[in-house]
């Protein structure tokens, strides 16, 4: 993706926010700034220095400031990443790391040659106020798409006129005027906001400041999203809206192998042997993220589906604490495994996503949509099999099935169990070859390359960010 367009070593400081789902695609993005020559600084804090290795190995011009994790009573000692907390974690961690405000500006005023803009996470919006302060530009970067940035947006607009007893919520002001019920709607919303507390009140300032960002960097591309792209612009007033996605596509080199453990070579390679003795496109890849678990009837319900579809698949489970079998979480169903012997294969842990995803024999995705594993799939061709959960999940859904086609539903809800046999026959269907929806797949796919390739809208968005940021003084 990189052009002849250089910075010149402008300074740039990157913050991320410690959730896999925002950190890799920020560090994705960084390796581009990189590329175009900026001077860069990340800002961590101890524990999640280590998910900087691949870029640092690649960039080692790239410096580092590292703050201890202020202290926060809702958060255990040494828990310094959502994914060691759960989902419930991120607004005390967005609450303790704005305890970094002071720490950051006297680091700011010492440096001989401090950053002329801060590029941080959507969910860092206090860093907004830190920037004004500093005096420097403030970019925020959006992890999640510009449809569902836009949703959430809409809510915290309208927060006195939105509540639970409506039922349904109508953005009459967004593109297509979509509707959601409230059980559909993003969940740090519906956690935030009525709560008085200290940490609600910082997610909810913050969120609401993104939108007075100098600029807005979202992982996405313009024949996804164009309309909500220029409803942002719109909405900040200004053009400096930059699309540059997916990042998945331009990424830190080698990057497939980040966040695994070294045990899993082995199962690595087990997997892809597996997938080398199937027809093309004729397995279902079932995973649903990194954080999500599903209750006992769910699981019992999902392996019954995909038993009863005589469909291929590789299903991606994670081992269970006693304390999760305690409040009601589900495993792999005793039997299962030998029942579906040679058609399914199963796999316990951390998985190759993006090599499976990749692989000829994969035509489907079962999925929560969540915005990482969905633009993987995009870059991939595959269909999506939508199960949204929570987050912006349900709205990545609403774009893929309704409005671009290029998945199906089979299931909505945290707390939904299945039917199974409407579970095994939609999953039937779906994964004939040559549907409507795989075509669309594809297609979405070129369009995907074609925005990363020189020309692309992708590239052009990148360089119209490179310039501007090359101006700042």
């Amino acid at each position: 993706m990189s052009t002849t367009i250089s910075a010149n070593g402008q300074h740039i400081l990157i913050f991320p926010f410690p959730a896999q789902g925002h950190t890799l695609p920020l560090l994705d993005f960084t390796h581009q700034l990189a590329l175009h020559n900026f001077t860069i600084t990340i800002l961590v804090t101890p524990k999640n220095l280590p998910i900087l290795n691949p870029l640092l190995s690649t960039h080692p011009s790239i410096q580092t400031i590292t703050f201890p994790f202020p202290p926060h009573p809702s958060i255990p000692f040494g828990v310094e990443n959502v994914k060691d907390i759960g989902n419930h974690g991120n607004g005390p961690i967005i609450s303790a790391l704005s305890n970094l405000h002071q720490p950051i500006i006297h680091w700011f005023k010492s440096h001989p040659t401090p950053p002329v803009a801060l590029l941080s996470d959507f969910f860092l919006g206090w860093t907004h106020d830190l920037a004004q302060e500093i005096g420097i530009p403030r970019i925020v970067f959006y992890s999640s798409g510009a449809f569902a940035t836009a949703v959430m947006q809409h809510l915290w607009n309208n927060i006195d006129s939105i509540s639970s007893s409506l039922g349904v919520v109508h953005f009459s002001d967004l593109p297509r005027s979509p509707s959601f019920t409230w059980d559909h709607i993003p969940t740090v919303f519906k956690r935030n906001r009525e709560s008085g507390n200290l940490d609600s009140l910082v997610v909810r300032k913050g969120l609401v400041a993104n939108s007075k960002s100098w600029g807005a960097v979202f992982n996405s591309f313009h024949v996804l999203e164009s309309e909500y792209l220029d409803w942002w612009r719109k909405e900040m007033g200004h053009g400096r809206v930059f699309a540059v996605g997916p990042l998945n596509l331009i990424g830190v080199p080698e990057k497939v192998g980040r966040g695994k453990e070294s045990s899993k070579v082995a199962e690595d390679g087990r997997i892809l042997k597996w997938l080398d003795g199937c027809p093309d496109g004729s397995v279902l890849y079932v995973c649903f993220g990194s954080q999500k678990l599903l209750k006992k009837a769910q699981m019992e319900a999902l392996a019954i589906g995909l038993e009863e579809s005589g469909v291929r698949f590789i299903w991606v489970t994670r081992p269970l604490t006693a304390q999760q079998v305690e409040e009601g979480y589900g495993s792999v169903p005793d039997g299962f495994e030998d029942r579906v012997s040679g058609r399914g294969l199963l796999v316990k842990g951390w998985a190759p996503q993006v090599a499976i995803l990749n692989h000829r024999a994969v035509g489907g995705f079962l999925s929560h949509c969540g915005m990482n594993s969905t633009l993987e799939a995009i870059v991939s061709g595959v269909m999506i099999l939508g199960w949204p959960m929570e987050a912006d999940q349900f709205v990545n859904e609403r774009l893929l099935v309704d409005y671009i086609g290029a998945a199906v539903r089979v299931c909505e809800g945290i707390d939904t169990v299945p039917d199974s046999t409407e579970l095994a026959r939609t999953i039937n269907e779906s994964m004939r070859k040559d549907t409507a929806v795989m075509e669309r797949a594809r297609e979405l796919r070129n369009k995907a390359l074609e925005a990363v390739k020189i020309g692309g809208s992708s590239i052009k968005d990148m360089d119209r960010l490179v310039t501007e940021l090359a101006q700042l003084k």
